[in-house]
């Protein structure tokens, strides 16, 4: 018997196989994921997490190990032949085709109500989010329940909107008030154990950063508070610091153990992020009692807000920050202003800051995946333009650095450098999967290209050059060379030329991460919508199939598909909303425009912008958009950047300052 350790963030495909076996036999599943195989690589049996000994009426490994070895001694074929079996039902069930070209007449309108009322019933009306704990914050749930409520409002059915609305934006302030976001240091935990977002599995992973700041960026949009974009400054400003290698790729994870102290024998889980009452009186001094008030901090420790939150008493005089109290009571209590109130409180973050600084840090997993880059370079890109709504006075405290908004621009653009420099080959057009001291010998995953071209579809809408768009075009037409099934419709999770994979998989569900089939199916909206002709009939086709092959899920289990969801109303929508800005390259006038143009909510909006003085860009759009190439040359001697925007074959006279594109967008 020979054991094999298999990272799942490396090879996804692998970890796929084997977890849909174990799930299928038990009903659940959950890593460490351990397996017994055949020879050739069929599962036999299999579960999560075993304890060395046998402890809490579970099986300990050692024994487990002896009754594996008495079976494959005793019932050999019977193993082997329910493995073999397995494999093959599984095939069945994870490769759908479609039946027909298209959804059902009125689902692809019907499925984003359909979800939103399955989310609406699990909601948590007490703490916010949707389900009960452990509460994983699904930032695809809050996509849905978004456009839902944008839909709604555009139905003119306002109540039920601002109802869903109000789940959505209770939710995120919940998060963030809670445990689960570090407000030290900034950027979110794993998730919550408990019902209250208090005490967190402390594992930080790229790809929650990446999609949590995003839909802060969203609520910001919608509400123009500052508090949600203080949330994405937060975790962008986290990544910034901790998180990004010199040359621009973005690392993966921080473990959630680490040891409490140099010379100690065994990590403990959340050593680097917890306090005890005694050590922020050491720290803080005189402003010690206003900052453990602020955030529920007790001499006997504050993890007693739920049953769930430490029912082995691991945290026993230990506290996990969390605000529980209005900002502005608490700073009328204490006889300040709020902005003197907060002010104190980043102070008392900085110092704590530079004292946790020396505690021993959490792992840090530095592979550079590139599936979690595409996720974060759409939050870096989109919030150098969002970010510019905010009031020219607003000032915030540590953790966040008060960057000017197009610093976040250079980060993704960096980032995406990185990608097609070291995991891309410019001859074949194909990705590696990840990066570390070297590219990886595992290919690109479906989850690979899908969610880079999502990155550089925004990082073109917020202002990147025109070979992002290139690149993004490229990337497409290697996805479907690579993974789509061409007689089946939608993509495949693999390339299918690794033998000792045993399952090629169609993947659907949005969960902590959304599927590759969700995002392709956006991004193929998206590209119809920026190219014209054959090539977009081409992209709408492909997306109309793809959902086609998940009718059954998004009838069924809409719950499951969130993002699909959406996808499947965007394909509906009769005629997506162009925003097109002409204008110098190098202009203030043109960022001040793009920020316009992302002011206004929309999902169903494309932003193009085209310098009529680079030979580069005319060409690409002579090739691609001969509509938009001819609205450049009709505005290229304007002295101001022109906005035009179009739907249905039509565009609205030309405006030439950014207050007026806001009207038009927000109309």
């Amino acid at each position: 018997m020979s054991v094999q350790q298999v990272d799942r963030e490396e090879r996804p495909d692998v970890d796929k196989v084997y977890m849909s076996f174990v799930q299928a036999l038990y009903g659940g599943g959950g890593w460490p994921l351990s397996v017994f195989l055949s020879p050739d690589l069929k599962p036999l049996m299999g579960g999560t997490y075993f304890p060395p000994n046998d402890n809490y009426g579970r099986p300990g490994f050692k024994t487990l190990l002896k009754k594996v070895k008495d079976a494959w001694d005793s019932k050999r074929d019977t193993l082997v032949k329910s493995g073999t079996y397995a494999i093959e039902e599984l095939s069945k069930a994870l490769s759908a085709k479609a039946v027909t070209d298209k959804l059902t007449d009125g689902l692809s309108q019907a499925a984003a109500s359909i979800c939103a009322k399955q989310l609406s019933r699990s909601y948590d009306s007490e703490f916010g989010g949707f389900g009960s704990a452990p509460k994983f914050p699904r930032p695809v749930e809050i996509q849905l329940m978004l456009y839902h409520s944008k839909k709604l409002k555009e139905s003119e059915e306002t109540s039920e909107a601002d109802e869903v609305q109000s789940m959505v934006l209770f939710s995120l302030q919940g998060m963030a008030n809670g445990g689960m976001h570090d407000h030290i240091g900034g950027g979110f935990h794993r998730y919550s154990v408990d019902e209250c977002w208090h005490v967190p599995h402390f594992e930080k992973m790229l790809y929650d950063q990446g999609q949590l700041a995003n839909v802060y960026l969203d609520g910001f949009i919608i509400t123009k508070d500052v508090m949600y974009s203080y949330v994405a400054r937060d975790i962008l400003d986290y990544l910034r610091r901790d998180m990004i290698a010199p040359e621009g790729g973005i690392f993966s994870a921080e473990d959630a153990d680490s040891f409490e102290f140099e010379g100690a024998k065994r990590k403990k889980e959340g050593a680097f992020y917890i306090w005890t009452s005694d050590e922020i009186d050491e720290v803080l001094v005189e402003n010690a009692d206003l900052f453990k008030e602020h955030y529920y901090v007790k001499k006997s420790g504050n993890c007693d807000l739920s049953s769930r939150s430490d029912p082995h008493n691991e945290f026993a005089g230990k506290n996990v920050l969390i605000e529980r109290n209005e900002l502005s009571a608490m700073a009328s209590k204490f006889s300040l202003s709020i902005e003197k109130y907060q002010e104190i409180l980043g102070e008392c973050r900085r110092k704590l800051f530079n004292v946790r600084l020396k505690r021993p840090k959490p792992h840090l997993d530095d592979k550079i995946i590139v599936s979690w880059n595409g996720l974060v370079i759409s939050s870096f890109a989109r919030a150098s333009k969002i970010l510019k709504a905010e009031p020219e006075s607003t000032k915030y405290s540590f953790p966040v650095v008060n960057s000017q908004p197009e610093d976040y621009l250079e980060v993704a653009e960096k980032a995406a450098s990185f990608i097609r420099g070291n995991l891309y080959d410019e001859q074949s057009h194909r990705l590696q999967h990840s990066y570390r001291k070297g590219p990886s010998k595992a290919p690109a995953f479906l989850d690979d290209y899908a969610f880079l071209i999502t990155g550089l579809l925004d990082l073109y809408e917020n202002g990147g050059g025109i070979d992002c768009l290139k690149w993004a075009i490229e990337l497409q037409d290697m996805q479907d060379e690579l993974y789509l099934d061409r007689e089946g419709g939608a993509y495949f999770n693999t390339q299918g030329q690794d033998p000792s994979v045993l399952l090629r998989v169609k993947e659907d569900h949005d969960g902590a991460e959304p599927s590759g089939n969700s995002v392709s199916a956006i991004n193929l909206v998206r590209l119809a919508s920026i190219v014209a002709g054959e090539k977009a009939n081409s992209y709408l086709n492909t997306a109309q199939r793809l959902l086609a092959v998940f009718e059954l899920r998004l009838r069924e289990m809409a719950v499951a598909v969130p993002l699909m969801c959406c996808a499947a109303d965007m394909i509906s929508v009769p005629s997506r909303k162009q925003v097109v800005l002409v204008g110098s390259k190098s202009s203030a006038e043109l960022n001040t425009m793009l920020s316009a143009a992302h002011s206004v909510y929309d999902p169903n909006k494309t932003v193009i912008h085209i310098d009529p003085s680079s030979s580069d860009e005319m060409e690409f759009w002579e090739e691609h958009n001969s509509n938009v190439a001819e609205m450049a040359k009709r505005n290229r001697n304007s002295e101001k950047v022109v906005a035009l925007v179009c739907q249905h074959f039509t565009c609205s006279p030309p405006v030439f300052d950014s207050s007026s594109l806001t009207r038009l967008l927000s109309k």
